[in-house]
């Protein structure tokens, strides 16, 4: 049976005709959240078991409750038919989260089959998964967010290894349906960051980058976002790698930070000068809107196309450091 209530970022409940809020930046994805208050204790999460953050937010957003027929019914409405390009379910892992998901995404589909639904979740098995799958999810995430096992160990709950197996094992057995979630800024070097990208493309999972986002209320409330130059290097080398323009064992680091592509800067310019780089990454359809940034900032994730100026001003802040 369907739970009553269910979660939507601020930005889907504007979609969905459920707010009037003022944003310049509608999502092309539907973001649900389905629990609360995780088993985890993640120290960057404001829904981690002994967070005292919001019960509302994830990351920096804000997410307003609202009852299922209203969500089911706003879907149908004609901005959203038009605007959204698939439905994501953020599940928190309170022990029945996963099971209100599955019933959610079953209606979704009965209403909208050809709608693609991804669910960012901590499946604990192969099975688990295969059931998401079979109840209509094109894309299963379980988020590393960690790029090693040092950093994970200090920032997150649970066991690297055990999650970076799942995930192996998972691409392997349902391949092109895996994706994974990666925070720059939780400590590592981007060697680190780079390498673990470079492994998940070459096990054919997808990921979604973010930057770390210091949320009130959390253990990791007064940690440092990463520098713009740092994330932008990290982006750029994101983007070559899935794109397949270049391999991390061609790029050059100096303690542990990228200094070079390993490409000549003319090409480097001709791979990046679109901007795609500079965009949220993940899922199709996905743009994630001020998920690690206020709007009065300069982005970490564009949730559009760049604009010229916005693109020659990443380009700068990347190249800034890099070696001529």
């Amino acid at each position: 049976m369907l739970c009553s209530m269910i979660r939507c970022s601020a930005g889907t409940a504007k979609v969905l005709g459920l707010n009037n809020i003022k944003t310049d930046a509608l999502p092309t994805t539907a973001y649900l959240m389905v629990g609360e208050h995780c088993k985890f204790n993640c120290a960057f999460c404001a829904q981690a078991r002994q967070s005292k953050s919001r019960t509302d937010l994830l990351s920096r957003v804000v997410w307003p409750e609202f009852h299922e027929h209203e969500v089911l019914q706003g879907l149908q409405i004609p901005e959203a038919q038009r605007g959204l390009q698939r439905v994501c379910f953020q599940v928190v892992q309170d022990g029945k989260a996963l099971e209100e998901a599955k019933s959610f995404v079953k209606t979704i589909k009965n209403e909208s089959p050809d709608m693609p639904i991804c669910v960012s979740a901590g499946p604990r098995s192969l099975a688990e998964i295969e059931d998401l799958l079979k109840h209509g999810v094109d894309r299963v995430s379980l988020a590393l967010d960690a790029a090693t096992p040092q950093v994970f160990a200090q920032a997150k709950d649970g066991s690297w290894e055990s999650r970076y197996r799942l995930l192996l094992e998972a691409a392997g057995k349902f391949p092109g349906h895996i994706g994974t979630h990666l925070i720059v800024g939780l400590g590592e070097t981007e060697e680190d960051m780079v390498k673990i990208i470079q492994d998940m493309y070459d096990k054919g999972i997808t990921v979604a980058l973010f930057a770390f986002t210091p949320v009130k209320g959390t253990r990791m409330e007064k940690a440092k976002k990463p520098d713009l130059d740092h994330y932008r290097r990290v982006q750029a080398a994101h983007y070559l790698i899935r794109q397949n323009y270049a391999r991390s064992d061609e790029f050059v680091f100096r303690t542990g930070k990228l200094v070079s592509f390993g490409l000549p800067f003319d090409q480097l310019w001709d791979y990046l000068s679109k901007g795609e780089a500079f965009q949220t990454s993940g899922c199709s359809g996905c743009n994630r809107p001020y998920y690690n940034e206020s709007p009065r900032e300069e982005l970490y994730n564009y949730p559009r196309p760049l604009t010229p100026e916005e693109v020659k001003r990443c380009w700068q802040e990347l190249v800034a450091s890099l070696d001529k």
